[in-house]
This record gives structure tokens, C-alpha cells and sequence, in this order.
């Protein structure tokens, strides 16, 4: 049984190259049938495709802002409005009271002092600049093929090729017979 699927396969192969070698096959290039030839070109039309396309930008403005410029004295105005305050305190009351006078003295001295330096910071308005990136968006017409009408021996012919020809166009032509 292998014996007889060899011959067969056998017999088929040295078929095949018999065949190829009578189309001209075995010359290792194109059945002799085959040629390559030049036809007129007489139109060509660009077909056309919508493109969506995007490309980034900056886009910036000026922003106003608000600024807050800290003097620095709250602390020294706290201290200083303490010891006044407890100075003060101390002068009032006898003993016991006169402690208690002046701790209460020193608190609301402190207090009063943080305000006042509190009352010296300023405030101004100014302008920063804030950029962001945007996509611009854009419908763009490119052309994605041609459909070319040409002239070969008398006869005309269309192709929907990616390119534009130019005014000839290298054309191959077989020929074989119709059974």
C-alpha cells in the first residue's frame, strides 16, 4: 500500500513539472504568455476621504489673584500686648487679686496686641497666568486613491490604484486561451 501512494506521488510531481516546463515555468522568471507593456493614461480621478484630525495647543490667561502679605509682628504684637496688659493687671488689686488681675491683664494684652499687628497685614490683587492644553479638532479632506481610466492597444480600461500614474502607466498583459 506505501509503495503504491509513492508511485502515485511520484507520478504526480514529475506531472507538474512537465506541465510548468511547457508554460514556460522552468526558466525560473514569468510564463512566456506574460508581458509588460505601456498604456495611455487618459484620466485620472483622486478619490477622496474625510480625516478627522487633532492637534494640541496651549491656551493661556491672565488670572486675577489675591495676595496676602503677612507683616510678621503678630508674635512681637502678642508679647508686647501680654506684658502691657499684665503690667497694667498689676496695678490693680491687692494679694491675690492682684495675681489673677494680672494674669487676666497679660491674656487680654496678648489678645489686643495680636489684633492691632494683625490690622497691619496687607492684602493686593494680582495677576497670574494659567495655561492649559486643548485639543483643536479638524475635518481634513486627503486623497486615499485614484481611479484611473486608460487607453491599452484600442481598448479602455479603469483601476482604482494608490498612486497617480502620471500620463503613462506599465501594464501586464497575459494572454490564454479561452477553453
Amino acid at each position: 500500500m506505501k509503495v503504491m501512494v509513492f508511485v502515485a506521488l511520484a507520478l504526480l510531481l514529475v506531472g507538474t513539472q512537465a506541465s510548468a516546463q511547457d508554460r514556460g515555468y522552468d526558466r525560473g522568471g514569468p510564463p512566456d504568455n506574460v508581458k509588460v507593456a505601456w498604456a495611455d493614461v487618459l484620466r485620472v480621478d483622486p478619490i477622496y476621504d474625510r480625516v478627522q484630525t487633532s492637534a494640541p495647543r496651549e491656551e493661556c490667561a491672565d488670572v486675577p489673584v489675591e495676595r496676602h502679605v503677612d507683616n510678621g509682628n503678630r508674635a512681637a504684637g502678642t508679647v508686647l500686648g501680654a506684658i502691657v496688659g499684665g503690667v497694667l493687671g498689676s496695678t490693680v488689686g491687692k494679694g491675690d487679686g492682684r495675681k489673677a488681675a494680672t494674669v487676666a491683664g497679660a491674656v487680654v494684652g496678648g489678645a489686643v496686641g495680636n489684633n492691632v499687628a494683625k490690622g497691619d497685614d496687607r492684602y493686593y490683587t494680582d495677576t497670574e497666568r494659567h495655561c492649559r492644553v486643548v485639543q483643536d479638532m479638524a475635518d481634513e479632506r486627503r486623497i486615499v486613491a485614484y481611479d484611473v481610466q486608460y487607453r491599452y492597444r484600442g481598448d479602455v480600461y479603469m483601476s482604482r490604484l494608490n498612486y497617480d500614474p502620471g500620463d503613462r502607466l506599465r501594464v501586464r498583459v497575459s494572454i490564454e486561451p479561452a477553453e
